[in-house]
């Protein structure tokens, strides 16, 4: 490792980091974050803070887990690397797969397909749903229903499905065939409407418009996640998943539920879905799937799914795949990391230490007239939305932003600013005291607004 002169001297020049202005970065340098243990990290000046951020809404057995670890370091003694392209396999992946399948079991899962991370989950959901109708006689289904302030990742398909425009205006023309639904999103919508219930009414009335509009016989799959992330923790109603999930039966749609943020305990429960009592026909996953110690995502298939290709002639072939999908080192740390999760039954901690941080940022918001809205309350997801005027909700301008976020950090947590929006999703191990240090950060933060 270069020394400390060094790393400063070249952070951001040759290094493009992803989701920023390269110009942006060379002058004002990102944070060096050198060791992490737990849910703190340190950064290269020796400054240790909790990761509000869990990495990247990943690492939700925090920094310490040596099962993972040793599970990873010992695989790469044995077989670093082998294909899984038909004709070839590895004992960790068929074990992995089995532990996956039975993790989502009660979800309505049969079938795992690995990936190298989420926005290949989502594309293989995708690219899978339109061969399931083609399978079937219905080649005509090709077009996707997706949510405005949805995040599904950044390939082609996955941009083409996001709900925010600024993952899609700079690479138009995407993908075609992707329209799109209002999110159920009560501080803002078309609808000026602020009951939720209402609200997902509302939006499945424009649903059922769309698909009058499109054609049902058009329409291959409707994606979404349980709780919108990126786009601001935006929690729906508890009637909203399962509206769409009737809507999409009635019409042959199938539903995919981007489960790459909400899997494995985020949410309270062990996938978004669950948490609202949805089945859903295929889930994208990551993130927590190896809880970010190794870059693994897998596309889950449903046994209705599941079926339909298996039973196929030559045509049910999946002609689709990774380098690295099914990596020996990548799924001993899925492996190790189910069993760590199941072990420590995380989403009991998401769900008390979730509601801790909620309430906690409800009380601030009494006292900061620049907090616009508070979404959270389900597992340990929390979006606090910054306005400089709260009666015509003008969004927080980026300076000031940033001048909360280095706040914060001074202050003892880091967290994530995505436009407007603060958004935390710590370790899912995270304990009472760390939970009140991100609360404190956060009030220090606001005063310095």
């Amino acid at each position: 490792m270069k020394d400390q002169n060094f790393l400063t001297e070249n952070n951001a020049k040759q290094l493009w980091h992803p989701m920023g202005h390269p110009a942006e970065m060379q002058a004002n340098p990102p944070k060096i974050i050198t060791k992490s243990s737990g849910s703190k990290i340190t950064d290269i000046d020796g400054h240790d803070v909790v990761d509000a951020v869990g990495g990247l809404w990943c690492v939700n057995l925090g920094y310490s887990n040596d099962l993972i670890k040793n599970a990873i370091s010992e695989q790469l003694q044995d077989l670093p690397y082998y294909s899984a392209f038909a004709g070839s396999s590895n004992p960790p992946a068929i074990e992995a797969a089995y532990k996956v399948q039975e993790f989502f079991a009660e979800d309505g899962i049969e079938r795992v397909f690995f990936t190298s991370g989420g926005s290949d989950s989502v594309e293989t959901c995708l690219r899978l749903a339109r061969q399931y109708h083609r399978l079937r006689g219905e080649p005509n289904r090709t077009k996707f229903i997706s949510l405005k302030k949805g995040y599904h990742g950044t390939h082609f398909g996955g941009a083409s499905v996001n709900g925010n425009n600024r993952f899609r205006i700079n690479y138009e023309p995407l993908m075609p065939g992707c329209f799109h639904l209002p999110a159920p999103y009560p501080y803002r919508n078309p609808f000026n409407e602020t009951d939720p219930a209402k609200l997902a009414q509302l939006i499945a009335q424009a649903f059922e418009d769309e698909i009058a509009f499109q054609g049902a016989g058009s329409i291959a799959a409707l994606i979404m996640e349980p709780i919108l992330g990126a786009g601001g923790v935006i929690v729906p109603h508890e009637s909203f998943m399962p509206l769409m999930r009737e809507i999409c039966d009635r019409h042959g749609i199938l539903l995919i539920s981007d489960e790459v943020i909400t899997g494995f305990g985020r949410t309270g429960d062990w996938s978004g879905a669950r948490h609202w009592g949805v089945k859903p026909d295929m889930m994208s996953t990551a993130k927590g799937i190896t809880s970010g110690y190794f870059p693994v995502g897998a596309a889950l298939i449903s046994g209705k799914v599941a079926e339909v290709f298996e039973s196929s002639g030559a045509d049910g072939a999946i002609f689709h795949g990774y380098t690295y999908s099914a990596h020996p080192v990548g799924a001993a740390a899925v492996t190790a990391c189910l069993e760590e999760t199941l072990r420590l039954d995380t989403k009991v901690n998401a769900a008390a230490r979730g509601k801790q941080l909620f309430e906690g940022v409800k009380a601030l918001a009494q006292k900061h007239g620049i907090i616009g809205d508070v979404r959270g309350g389900h597992g340990l997801m929390t979006g606090i939305e910054l306005v400089s005027d709260q009666s015509s909700k003008e969004p927080m301008d980026a300076a000031t932003m940033g001048r909360i976020h280095q706040a914060a950090y001074e202050a003892g947590a880091m967290v994530r600013i995505g436009g407007n929006n603060i958004l935390m999703s710590p370790p899912l191990i995270i304990s009472e005291q760390e939970i009140d240090t991100i609360l404190s950060a956060l009030d220090a933060g606001f005063s310095a607004a």
